[in-house]
């Protein structure tokens, strides 16, 4: 009896293993995972005005290994926490988004700090198992007020030049005082004459 227990043990294991041998494989690790690119679109080398306010957001966009756009990859764009950097419109240095129908991801609001100089903004992206990574610089710049003026300047300076010129030429149009003929001519007193209508 106890032999025909054994057996059916044996049995019930080996069909258990059978069983799971047959179910499908669960998620590859990452080592396996189908690998990603992340490529900058926009937003790299951009000069942002520190007076205006106003900074270029990053638009980066995420592929496969056969450079087929990747939707729904989770993207994060990390900006400096010091020194020139950039702030997001709730105020924080990181926003993480996902990427649309066409594998593009971007960072919406960007304001400059009041650090001027160059920066970097750090892209990660994640899909399936896979990770990418991405560097991007901007610069924060004050720009230059005199340049504004110096072209006002120099639309002053042409008006003025063309005016002074207008007025060397309206004196060399005209007589000098040697030039002038003065009509003259005398009135001798005596009794007036009067006659008929000519």
């Amino acid at each position: 009896m106890w032999r025909w227990v054994g057996v059916c043990i044996f049995l019930l294991i080996y069909s258990l293993s059978l069983t799971a041998q047959g179910q499908p494989p669960g998620p590859r690790p990452p080592s396996q995972a189908a690998a990603i690119h992340i490529d900058v679109t926009e937003g790299e080398g951009a000069l942002n005005s520190i007076r205006m306010h106003r900074a270029h957001d990053p638009v980066v966009r995420v592929t496969d290994a056969a450079g087929a756009p990747v939707a729904g990859a989770t993207v994060t764009f990390h900006l400096p926490a010091t020194g020139p950097s950039a702030t997001l419109p709730d105020g924080g240095v990181t926003s993480t988004v996902q990427t649309d129908s066409q594998g593009i991801a971007e960072a919406h609001g960007l304001r400059p700090n009041s650090r001027a100089g160059e920066f970097q903004i750090r892209v990660t992206a994640s899909w399936h198992g896979a990770v990418a990574q991405a560097f991007l610089a901007q610069t924060n710049a004050e720009p230059v007020a005199r340049s504004g003026h110096t072209k006002l300047y120099v639309i002053l300076a042409a008006v003025a030049g063309a005016a002074a010129g207008g007025a060397v030429l309206a004196m060399r149009g005209k007589s000098s005082p040697a030039e002038t003929t003065t009509a003259t001519g005398s009135i001798t007193a005596g009794s007036p004459i009067f006659g008929p209508p000519h």
